[in-house]
């Protein structure tokens, strides 16, 4: 069964092997990254940094477990806001091997349950480039629905590109305690 669970530091030996197996394979799909970005040092850096943002609750760093356990790609919440909004928005990546075969699906739709039964949150955007159409698809098997367009909304292999907004709402509408405003 593919899981997704919170980064821990003991996942950046695997994730630097991830990531340096798939660099050619993710760089259409992610902003230019300098060669030190695929080591365990700057990796060990953005974790810290992103459970520090996770501590204040504006962040939920996710790793995507395959069947077996292993590390095969990263699932993220950002950008949380509570108050009135309860939303944020979701990222994620797989690697080229698992590519194609459910498993980016099962983790949007594993971290989805997180965002509305864990976290509270009614709302849920991501956004695709125009031409990524398995990424499309993922989100439309985890009920996402399509709502517009953003021109030139982020700097994607060195190029400002077009994205395709989604979103999903919470099927139960959550009444905010006083935790989560």
């Amino acid at each position: 069964m593919i899981t997704t669970r919170l980064i821990r530091p003991d996942d950046v030996p695997e994730l630097v092997s991830l990531l340096l197996r798939n660099r050619e394979f993710l760089a259409p799909w992610s902003p230019v990254r300098g060669d030190d970005y695929a080591t365990a040092e700057i990796q060990r850096v953005l974790m810290q940094a992103a459970l520090e943002q996770c501590e204040l609750g504006t962040t939920l760093p996710h790793v995507i477990l395959d069947d077996d356990g292993d590390l095969v790609g990263r699932i993220t919440l950002n950008g949380i806001v509570r108050g009135p909004f309860q939303s944020c928005s979701v990222g994620y990546w797989v690697g080229e091997t698992d590519n194609g075969r459910g498993v980016a699906t099962a983790a949007v739709r594993d971290i989805v349950r997180v965002a509305f039964e864990e976290l509270g949150l009614h709302r849920l955007q991501a956004e695709t480039m125009l031409h990524n159409v398995r990424s499309q698809r993922v989100l439309e098997r985890a009920g996402f629905t399509r709502y517009g367009i953003a021109p030139a909304y982020l700097k994607i292999a060195g190029t400002w590109q077009d994205h395709i907004l989604w979103q999903t709402l919470s099927p139960t509408p959550q009444r905010p305690s006083a935790d989560v405003l």
